[in-house]
């Protein structure tokens, strides 16, 4: 249940900070926005681990270079998301960006990539895909 809960919550985030990320660019930049939000989550991270203190320092050492890299593809989301945005507006964006992201996630589960574990793809989950997919092109009508 936590992870529904958590899902759900994430899912709320990313449509907000969309909408606020897209509404800033229109004043600055997007690099400008880019730069700010990263800025304002490293910090925001940075007094969260002050009072939490978990996980281990050595344990940089142990994560491939390549997964540390994952901040770059933040950049990426950031600035795709408020393009998108300003481009198709937030529910289309949103639901074309979430599409994208299940086959990404589905493609990962089934392959197994990057060290996850491979998931069995049920013909349950490619109909549910073709029924979001289908779902997004009748909203866009």
């Amino acid at each position: 249940m936590r992870g529904i809960i958590l899902s759900i919550l994430a899912g709320v985030f990313i449509s907000l900070q969309g909408v606020f990320n897209s509404r800033v660019s229109e004043e600055l930049s997007p690099w400008h926005t880019t730069t700010i939000v990263h800025l304002i989550g490293f910090v925001f991270s940075a007094i969260i681990y002050l009072f939490i203190r978990d996980g281990k320092r050595k344990g940089f050492q142990e994560v491939p270079f390549v997964y540390v890299l994952g901040g770059m593809l933040g950049v990426v989301i950031v600035i795709g998301e408020m393009a998108a945005i300003q481009l198709l507006g937030i529910s289309m964006a949103i639901a074309i960006l979430l599409i994208a992201q299940l086959l990404c996630a589905f493609l990962v589960d089934a392959r197994g990539l990057f060290g996850m574990n491979k998931i069995q793809i049920t013909i349950y989950q490619v109909i549910g895909m073709g029924m979001m997919i289908a779902g997004v092109t009748i909203f866009k009508l």
